[in-house]
């Protein structure tokens, strides 16, 4: 069995790491290139780094931030926000990324994941879901819907079926943030995630709701996740990476020790 991966998620606005509720009310959580280097040293496998506010301002995403933040971090690094072409994900390649997250771009142009497939391999594309759960119906089964725009706007897509459609369209990963548990340290969502990782054939990274090291292992036990990411608690020292690891491997889980990861 493959080893379950622990990434920190850096939520960047205008250069900074932020963090709040449900995308709303953000504080500042200090540099995303320090930030990704302590990160790194601690062991995390990978590091998502999201420029939260290109996809509403209509901006491409910061690329001096990401190299930055590419040399401090010798892990893996998946950067998102503000990519709409094939070109715009040749220059966050560029910039250090190893792979891009799409969300809002994926949702208004979907052939855009065939496209940056075609050219950079599926490996290098991730979808990012972000899922709000719509009101409970007496005899329906429970539904989610895909918002975008860091969670500004509603859409008529069905979280599930999205899904499904974007690894057909050539995403290698998906990255599912239940909107609804977004920083309210209530544990992640592992209805839905369970819902789309029995869907689908690639890896399903679980993020919205951490609240400590037990939230994580859920996850992956109940939620059928593949890899497990957040934010505050590890910008806040709340929780290590190696804590979270500890109890996934104590729970019978299969991760990389830190030894490993920092060697």
């Amino acid at each position: 069995m493959l080893a379950r991966r622990v990434i920190p998620c850096l939520d960047v606005d205008r250069g900074r790491v932020v963090k709040g509720t449900k995308f709303l009310n953000l504080t500042d959580e200090g540099d995303p290139a320090e930030l990704a280097e302590r990160y790194a040293h601690e062991g995390a496998d990978e590091i998502v780094f999201l420029d939260i506010t290109a996809a509403h301002e209509r901006r491409g995403t910061m690329l001096e931030v990401v190299r930055r933040t590419a040399s401090r971090a010798f892990v893996p690094l998946t950067v998102g926000g503000g990519v709409r072409s094939v070109e715009e994900m040749r220059d966050v390649l560029r910039a250090g990324a190893d792979k891009v997250s799409f969300n809002t771009a994926a949702v208004a142009t979907p052939e855009l994941l065939t496209a940056c497939a075609a050219k950079f391999g599926s490996q290098a594309v991730v979808c990012a879901v972000d899922a709000r759960r719509l009101p409970d119906r007496e005899g329906e089964p429970v539904r989610w819907e895909v918002v975008t725009h860091g969670g500004r706007r509603t859409t008529d897509l069905d979280a599930i079926e999205w899904s499904v459609r974007a690894v057909e369209l050539g995403a290698g990963e998906l990255l599912v943030t239940s909107m609804d548990r977004d920083g309210t340290r209530s544990g992640f969502d592992t209805e839905l995630l369970v819902a789309i990782a029995t869907r689908v054939r690639v890896p399903v990274i679980a993020s919205g709701g951490a609240a400590g090291p037990d939230d994580f292992v859920t996850a992956v036990r109940d939620g059928k996740a593949d890899a497990v990411l957040a934010a505050s608690i590890f910008h806040r020292r709340m929780f290590s990476v190696a804590d979270v690891k500890a109890a996934m491997a104590a729970a019978g889980l299969p991760v990389r020790r830190i030894q490993e990861a920092i060697a």
